[in-house]
């Protein structure tokens, strides 16, 4: 239960920044798809409605109670992402989805939550000392084992944002020379052995789309070239809202999901991005002022680790718009459109906002 001291250590701003933000991509969502069937801004409108109710409704437990279960939590998540393998039905090319009555989710999504908790579990009892190279490889499979059961939907998008939670725990583990160099091998090794066996071939025809996107500038180029041409014509101040051609034309693939970056430039143009960008970076800079706020390792790992999960999924995001990564179907969190996503990172915050909140506890 939360008390009134608890309560009042609520971060309210953290909450209303995660607002705006939304706010912001529901805005963009209806301008990039109002002409579509659907209803998409309504849509997220309505997640974000969900993520509310779940982010308070988890301030209710204590996060070290949810740690405490998250072996199981991440067994969980693994048994589902493979029946969906073997029993999912395929919606837009993939089997990420489980359809329910009224909506559909996606647990590769939520297995995000899982990794986090089961990380900081694993990683808060090293306490000062590095990551051992066992330690190390066997928190790496932890991750690799859910990466490969996402790929494998195929959703390469949400298996690679699985790896940022790693990161997160590396960076504040620390590891020996040892240690890393066999992670970079293994991670050379499961490369090479992904784009040999993984990828399918658009995938790989979008890597080389990377350095060549003028090579099939009416296949795999055309998303990258057309995101360029939608932020490039976007200018200083922007075409105006609701009158981008390339979106509002429909010229720009996926302007409401991995593009929506794209929409802001051209319709924004670069006074929008940099306020939106402002907006999202004081965000960001609030999860990661958090870290220092917590009053155990446990706490300390989750708040990084939700901060740098969030933090490269942004970054991946606008650099794969501007062409400086591979198109992965990689959403920018908070502004793209989809549910699952959207309710992953609302839970990711209230984990945050959990830690904080109860920094007093028991001291």
């Amino acid at each position: 239960m939360i008390d009134q001291t608890q309560f009042r250590n609520i971060d309210w701003i953290l909450i209303g920044l995660l607002i705006v933000n939304t706010l912001v991509g529901i805005a963009v969502i209806y301008s990039s798809s109002h002409h579509l069937p659907g209803s998409y801004h309504l849509k997220q409108l309505l997640w974000m409605m969900v993520g509310i109710i779940a982010m308070f409704v988890l301030l209710y437990l204590d996060y070290n109670i949810l740690v405490t279960y998250s072996l199981y939590f991440y067994v969980i998540c693994l048994m589902i992402l493979t029946l969906i393998l073997v029993f999912g039905r395929l919606i837009a090319g993939t089997k990420s989805w489980i359809r329910l009555e009224f909506f559909q989710i996606q647990p590769s999504e939520i297995t995000k939550i899982a990794l986090v908790l089961l990380l900081a579990k694993a990683f808060a009892d090293f306490k000062g000392r590095t990551v051992s190279q066992r330690e190390g490889l066997l928190s790496a499979i932890f991750v690799i084992i859910p990466v490969v059961l996402i790929a494998l939907q195929p959703d390469l998008g949400t298996a690679l944002g699985l790896l940022p939670i790693l990161l997160g725990a590396f960076i504040l583990g620390g590891m020996n020379k040892k240690t890393l160099i066999w992670l970079l091998v293994v991670a050379v090794i499961a490369g090479a052995a992904g784009y040999g066996f993984l990828l399918k071939g658009y995938q790989r025809e979008r890597i080389a789309t990377l350095v060549f996107p003028e090579e099939d500038p009416l296949g795999s180029g055309y998303h990258i070239m057309q995101s360029k041409i939608a932020i490039g014509s976007g200018g200083l101040t922007g075409k105006g809202y609701l009158r981008g051609s390339q979106s509002q034309l429909r010229f720009l693939p996926a302007r409401h999901t991995d593009f929506i970056f794209a929409v802001v430039g051209e319709e924004l143009g670069f006074i929008g991005v940099v306020v939106i960008s402002i907006l999202y970076f004081l965000f960001l800079a609030r999860l990661y002022q958090s870290v220092h706020l917590s009053r155990d390792r446990t706490g300390v790992y989750i708040i990084f680790m939700v901060a740098v999960m969030i933090s490269c999924q942004f970054f991946i995001n606008v650099f794969m718009t501007i062409g400086f990564f591979p198109i992965a179907g990689i959403p920018l969190p908070l502004l793209s459109y989809g549910g699952s996503s959207l309710l992953t990172h609302y839970i990711a915050v209230s984990l945050v906002l959990n830690v904080k909140m109860r920094r007093f506890v028991n001291i």
